[in-house]
């Protein structure tokens, strides 16, 4: 497939991409059963998640996964870049085999680690997280918050994106891609895999999400890419045939 200039893997048939996730399963494996010999199992907190969707881009078509139906996957702010799983056990505090459907994030892990562990937040320090204890407990269905924030303000030579933010609220998430100020919007709900659109259809729903993601990168203090006053182009010098 095709994602702007970059190939995209379309089919999850990748040979030794799937003996590396066998091998890690089997680890994990290892680790969880000596935690439960050893009768550490109620005192150990386990979270299972990614940094990232899948590496499903490259210059090349060869890219190690797929995300389907997810569009594209790491280095880029749609869904198959920025959504991964989430597991968090620890008997007696999270309900086993709970399901939520509520957005979080990354940031969100270490304030649901000091309160699980029975410690005082730190707001000072996870100032973009919040604690996920009343969704374990299966006695909240959400959280209070507005949106959630994705910020990525550099350059990865599989995303020909560039860099740019994203905030999700409800079931609407909007990108804006910081080079051209272009911003686009979806409806994660009815569009998982962000094929339509909807920033010209709803301008007002777009322009107050653009809104929301600028506030918060102010309010935030994320830092943003700068021109190199230093950077001279280089010509390819390289003869040609």
């Amino acid at each position: 497939g095709q994602q702007r200039e970059r190939k995209v893997r379309l089919v999850q048939n990748h040979a030794v991409y799937a003996a590396m996730l066998e091998q890690m399963d089997t680890a994990i494996g290892r680790v969880l059963t000596e935690i439960e010999r050893v009768g550490l199992s109620e005192r150990t907190i386990i979270v299972f998640t990614s940094d990232n969707g899948g590496l499903s881009t490259g210059p090349g078509p060869n890219m190690p996964t797929s995300n389907l139906p997810l569009r594209t996957g790491k280095a880029w702010l749609y869904e198959g870049g920025i959504r991964s799983p989430l597991i968090i056990k620890l008997p007696g505090k999270v309900k086993a085999g709970l399901r939520s459907e509520e957005p979080v994030v990354s940031t969100d892990i270490y304030p649901t680690l000091l309160e699980l562990a029975g410690l005082p937040l730190l707001p000072q320090q996870h100032v973009d997280g919040v604690s996920l204890k009343p969704l374990l407990g299966g006695s909240e269905a959400s959280l209070d918050r507005e949106a959630i924030y994705f910020h990525y303000p550099h350059y990865h030579h599989i995303n020909t994106m560039g860099p740019a933010g994203a905030v999700r609220a409800g079931d609407y998430k909007l990108i804006e891609v910081f080079e051209t100020d272009k911003v686009e919007l979806y409806n994660l709900r009815d569009d998982l895999s962000e094929q339509n659109d909807l920033a010209k259809q709803k301008p007002e729903l777009a322009a107050k999400m653009k809104k929301m993601l600028r506030d918060w990168r102010r309010h935030s203090g994320a830092s943003m890419t700068q021109i190199n006053p230093e950077y001279k182009q280089v010509e390819n010098s390289a003869k040609k045939p």
